[in-house]
């Protein structure tokens, strides 16, 4: 039998008083105005520390409902490296409270796939969808059919629902604030064209962050076409912008993929990284800190937010998708700054 985990215990780790913990456990809280992330906080350290572990083995029940199951994560591919990144930390998350975790890859075929939707409810507990896996279409029908659900890296603007993203704002206000202070005038942001709409937003952030800064010009936003076969930067795409007029100081990288062909192709042409051109990223990629230039770029707060979501997901489930309480958290990514940016 493990050890008592008693409520000075939780009251001690989280900063609040037993009293609340108290409330919290016995399913009170909401009678007394606990706010619901307070609550969440709690119920999610109780079963971290094995709280409700101790009442079963006690044959005790806890006022507080419990239910667990397996959570699935629906994501548009398996190829983005975010899927890869966050994949551990939420494993992390969910075994801690003890409920399973597994992953869907949206089927390409929309008639199939919407007749999945329907069917997910018997093998998931709750759903956590991830970008573009967030359609409308599998918005509405879970909604529905009041079944719970957590959209990741994804915001629904005409809807109140719980979501969990990078905080892009931020992040694009300290990358430009970055730059600006290592002196650069000419940027060239860049995009691959095949992603271009769904980056405007960060696009327009990055624009109206380095307007607001005295002595950096206009810049210039380019969509490159990457060839079919080799997926490679074609020359004539990106030589006009090194060279007067313009002559790019810094490219600023929409997507981690297109920093590899990037760094290609300037390594073929015999230009240096960043004595001749610097390179800044908007997302970290593998490897990006064992490049011949460490790659300056934005991480994006990986453990926070498997945190957040297990959480929210939890509470979800708890109360079958009707909680009226729903929370939009955007999490500032870090800037990681390596020497690709002209700074050691």
């Amino acid at each position: 039998m493990g050890k008592k985990v008693k409520n000075k215990d939780l009251a001690e780790k989280l900063g609040v008083s037993s009293t609340l913990i108290s409330l919290v456990l016995n399913n009170k809280a909401d009678q007394h105005g606990i706010r619901k992330d307070t609550q969440e906080k709690v119920l999610a350290l109780a079963r971290q520390m094995g709280y409700f572990d101790l009442l079963k083995e006690n044959n005790l029940t806890s006022p507080v409902e419990e239910k667990p199951g397996v959570m699935g994560m629906i994501v548009p591919s398996l190829h983005d490296p975010f899927i890869y990144e966050i994949t551990p930390y939420l494993q992390k998350a969910f075994n801690s409270i003890g409920v399973g975790f597994s992953i869907i890859t949206k089927d390409p075929d929309d008639g199939r796939y919407n007749r999945l939707v329907g069917a997910f409810k018997k093998f998931y507990s709750g759903l956590i969808l991830v970008g573009e896996a967030a359609d409308d279409y599998t918005i509405r029908s879970l909604r529905s059919i009041g079944y719970p659900f957590v959209l990741l890296e994804k915001s629904v603007r005409n809807l109140r629902l719980n979501t969990v993203c990078t905080d892009m704002t931020e992040g694009s206000r300290r990358m430009v604030d970055h730059i600006a202070r290592l002196g650069y005038k000419n940027v060239l942001i860049v995009s691959e064209a095949g992603s271009a709409a769904r980056d405007k937003p960060v696009i327009e952030m990055l624009k109206s962050s380095i307007g607001t800064k005295e002595g950096m010009n206009e810049p210039l936003v380019v969509e490159f076409d990457l060839q079919p076969t080799g997926r490679e930067v074609e020359q004539g795409q990106i030589d006009k912008y090194l060279r007067p007029p313009f002559s790019a100081e810094i490219m600023i990288v929409m997507q981690a993929e297109m920093v590899y062909h990037l760094m290609d192709f300037i390594r073929k042409k015999k230009l240096r990284v960043p004595q001749d051109v610097a390179i800044v990223s908007m997302e970290e990629g593998i490897g990006f800190d064992l490049m011949f230039s460490p790659v300056t770029c934005l991480r994006k707060p990986l453990a926070g937010m498997a945190l957040k979501i297990a959480n929210m997901i939890w509470t979800e489930v708890k109360n079958s998708g009707k909680t009226k309480y729903k929370r939009q958290v955007n999490i500032p990514p870090e800037l990681i700054v390596r020497n690709s940016c002209g700074t050691m």
